[in-house]
């Protein structure tokens, strides 16, 4: 059992963090966390709806007939840094000398094709003239103007984009001015998260970059409202410390820092669960800061939204109706026979072979506890090779069968039957969902209620060359999602824009 000192219960009041959590923890490290056991794939016919122009059009109508009333948000996680997405160019800094070689035989030594990639698309980037105008006349030669171009990026000296958070990146060039994800998801909600002229956003970001969002917000304001048309209300949020995780040596004992601390870890996206929770709205979007689009694809993407949000109000006004009849009445046979078979055929949810013995009053019990969920629509891919989640038909140590959206670290991939399944999937999840998290008296559950604990991650990392192993909690559209009710659709393609390196910004869907 675990000795907390005095200083360690002081630090852990500090943090909000119960003692009963940390040996929690460490009794997670000591068992480990189990692969997750995949049945199959989800596919298209099995788990994953594809729908007809016809449908599609219907969908769209549905939404665009709700409501006006309807409390709509958008959720955002945009803590993330630039940091990785620059590691090519912090590389090339480091391994660069441009007194001693041409960059041409620095590649070929290197054998640095995403710094040549860089090199020949420069022109393209968006922030290539302000820093073109920054450099200019310092440079003697192309190989030291490469160098002092990446060098004025990421410098502290210069533009420092490095400490950015990414939300904040320049990523289109429209000519008079570059648009940051942050502006882009602005322009986006206008056109498929708003009521009545006004659109409602929540972003996730590290406290340290607060004043840089509300800056930046200042100066595009004026532009964003006036081509839209729309107001904006926005609030932000930070990962809560209460969530970090504490880090064990290799004997899964305590680390400890030099000065006899403990030693606290980011708890992952998987955190955010407790930011989503405390979010007020009927219809919530959650998309990732980094994946959005260009004007030309922005109705394609502001419709597959739509399609996603009339999918759950059909659903939804469907469950509350049958939420209402399990409460307020007592079904017969054929009634529970029809709500199961809605539930099975429209919310992916499966019952053990025991429920056909059950009594009347136990189905009831049983069909009020999977019909009173949080219901998420996810729109999911094509697989293209991103690394990544995926759906897939998982059974858990109980034997019940759900539709998940897992990723590849959770899988036995020395397994050949697991790893086959992995390999065969068709679909990918870019993270595009649309949430209901209201019950049919429109009260807001307690999503805090629908996390599976056992679905985070152990890793392994060094700290002042010491080893530790540090955990994650259940990710956000993974384990911490994994009790509510989950429909797959297909999207398009177009819809899932990425920046994970800097090199990214070069493709066609990030070109205006």
């Amino acid at each position: 059992m675990m000795q907390l000192t005095d200083s360690d219960a002081i630090q852990l009041e500090k943090k909000g963090i119960s003692k009963e959590k940390v040996r929690d923890q460490i009794e997670t490290f000591e068992e480990g966390i189990p692969f997750v056991n995949l049945e199959k794939a989800a596919v298209v016919g099995d788990g994953i709806y594809k729908f007809s122009e016809k449908d599609e059009s219907l969908l769209i109508k549905y939404y665009n007939s709700f409501p006006k009333e309807l409390a709509i948000l958008k959720f955002v996680p945009a803590s993330g840094a630039a940091s990785r997405m620059f590691k090519v160019l912090f590389n090339f800094l480091d391994a660069y000398n441009f007194k001693k070689e041409t960059f041409q035989d620095y590649a070929k030594r290197t054998g640095d094709k995403d710094m040549l990639v860089f090199a020949n698309g420069l022109t393209k980037f968006p922030f290539y003239e302000k820093v073109k105008h920054a450099i200019k006349g310092k440079a003697n030669d192309e190989n030291e103007e490469l160098y002092l171009f990446v060098q004025q990026l990421l410098s502290e000296e210069g533009f420092n984009y490095g400490f950015f958070p990414k939300g904040l990146l320049p990523f289109h060039d429209y000519a008079d001015f570059a648009a940051t994800p942050f502006e882009e998801h602005l322009k986006e909600s206008a056109m498929y998260a708003q009521t009545n002229g006004n659109a409602k956003l929540h972003f996730t970001i590290s406290e340290q970059h607060k004043e840089m969002f509300l800056s930046e917000y200042e100066s595009i304001k004026d532009r964003v409202t006036t081509a839209t048309k729309i107001s904006y209300v926005i609030d932000y949020s930070y990962q809560k410390s209460a969530t970090d995780t504490l880090a064990v040596d290799m004997d899964n004992k305590p680390f400890r820092n030099s000065d006899g601390s403990l030693l606290f870890r980011p708890g992952g996206h998987g955190a955010l669960i407790e930011n989503l929770n405390e979010q007020q709205a009927d219809v919530i979007f959650v998309k990732n800061i980094d994946n959005v689009v260009v004007p030309k694809n922005v109705e394609e993407l502001a419709n597959s939204k739509k399609i996603l949000t009339g999918v759950l109000l059909q659903v939804q006004q469907k469950a509350f109706k049958y939420a209402e009849v399990l409460e307020s009445s007592s079904p017969n046979d054929e009634e529970i026979l029809k709500i199961r078979k809605f539930l099975e055929e429209r919310l992916n949810v499966r019952f053990i072979d025991a429920f056909n013995s059950y009594t009347i009053d136990e189905k009831i019990r049983v069909l009020k506890d999977k019909i009173n969920r949080p219901i998420r629509v996810c729109g999911m891919v094509k697989n293209e090779g991103e690394p990544g989640g995926g759906p897939f038909w998982i059974r858990d140590t109980s034997g019940r069968t759900s539709l998940q959206i897992v990723e590849s670290a959770q899988i036995d991939m020395k397994n050949e039957e697991q790893a086959s399944i992995l390999k065969n999937a068709t679909h990918f999840n870019p993270v595009d969902l649309v949430c209901g998290v209201k019950n049919y008296k429109g009260e807001k559950y307690n999503l805090l209620n629908y996390v599976d604990s056992k679905q985070g991650f152990i890793t392994e990392k060094t700290k002042e060359g010491r080893e530790l192993k540090a955990l994650e909690l259940p990710g956000l559209w993974n384990g911490a999602m994994a009790y509510w009710n989950t429909i797959f659709v297909e999207v398009p393609l177009l819809t899932f824009n990425p920046v994970k390196t800097v090199n990214d910004l070069l493709k066609p869907s990030h070109q205006v």
